[in-house]
């Protein structure tokens, strides 16, 4: 996931000296708030003397039309227009090399992105109150994302507000593009250490698995007494996922099914696949953990097994499946 840093939120240091400290420290893109003040622009023209570093331009304004012609003079490579101050219906411009997202936030759903979806490449969450700098990130949007990438799984996702290293993780493994940081990132004795939390393996807990795992509605679920081999493939298939749950007539847990163990079931029945069963393919003996666990819990749990795993049951206490949780977002190494 690319890290945006959001260059105003250094009040300490002037605008050249956070560039450089940015630019020595690695960080991805420089997220520019731009609160309808067309000045912002001469910042960017400046800015790009002293860095090489691909300016995230947000904009907040009524009348986007008067910034058209100021992107064309001043191009960057992300912008995105904030939806709810819109007064007008916005156009894309032709400068093909920019990126155009949609910002929105905690209360707007994320169906307002229909409209633009032939035109732009991204949409932006606004995860706190949008100008004011260290607030807390919204559980809610959480679930936005997945909703967002259900309905557009083309189209990336960038999130502002809130990211500190344990909501670096969980974005991540969420499939997120980019997230801003401003607060989190010069609050650190250097922005190289903030960087570093933001990708750091050891993190503190605030969330738990049931703010943030795919609901029992999106994960594949099946049950028990009512599955053949056929809907099992069909499932795995269709979800694309790499695995099925498979839960009693009650909702408890059952077993797992995964493309290995298709495979392996398959491999036992090679003379006559047509034979093979769904019960031939369910591990009865699944890895799952608990919804209230914790994200560090979480890390203890996976690094303690004696293999690696892509993806879990989520249970409550009564062993009721409530959702689950997978990992291939995450980059190689992550866990």
């Amino acid at each position: 996931m690319k890290i945006s840093a959001s260059i105003y939120s250094n009040k300490g240091q002037g605008l050249k000296e956070t560039i450089h400290k940015l630019d020595e420290s690695g960080v991805d893109l420089l997220h520019v708030d731009c609160n309808d003040d067309i000045k912002v622009m001469s910042d960017i023209a400046e800015l790009r003397a002293w860095t090489k570093i691909p300016v995230d331009l947000h904009i907040i304004t009524r009348n986007p039309s008067k910034y058209y012609e100021l992107l064309e003079n001043t191009p960057v490579e992300y912008v995105t227009f904030q939806h709810e101050d819109l007064e007008e219906k916005l156009v894309r411009t032709k400068n093909d090399s920019t990126k155009w997202g949609l910002a929105i936030t905690t209360n707007t759903p994320v169906s307002v992105f229909d409209d633009y979806e032939d035109i732009f490449d991204f949409i932006l969450i606004m995860a706190t109150v949008p100008g004011q700098s260290g607030g807390v990130f919204d559980k809610h949007n959480f679930q936005k994302i997945r909703e967002f990438r259900r309905n557009h799984p083309e189209k990336k996702v960038h999130v502002d507000g809130g990211v500190n290293a344990e909501v670096s993780f969980i974005l991540r493994n969420m499939g997120v593009y980019a997230s801003v940081s401003g607060s989190f990132l010069f609050k650190q004795n250097s922005v190289g250490q903030a960087l570093l939390q933001l990708q750091s393996r050891e993190i503190d807990s605030e969330y738990h698995l049931k703010d943030f795992m795919i609901s029992i509605e999106n994960s594949p679920v099946l049950q028990r007494n009512s599955i053949d081999f056929n809907q099992l493939l069909r499932t795995i298939d269709n979800f694309k996922m790499g695995f099925c749950i498979i839960t009693n007539d009650d909702g408890s847990l059952y077993g797992i099914c995964s493309n290995a163990d298709i495979r392996k079931a398959l491999i036992k029945n090679h003379k006559d696949i047509g034979k093979t069963s769904a019960e031939e393919a369910i591990n009865i003996n699944p890895k799952y953990i608990n919804m209230e666990s914790t994200v560090k819990e979480l890390l203890t749990f996976i690094k303690g097994l004696n293999f690696p795993i892509l993806y879990l049951p989520i249970v409550d206490n009564n062993n009721i499946v409530t959702g689950s949780i997978a990992f291939q977002n995450l980059i190689k190494g992550e866990l």
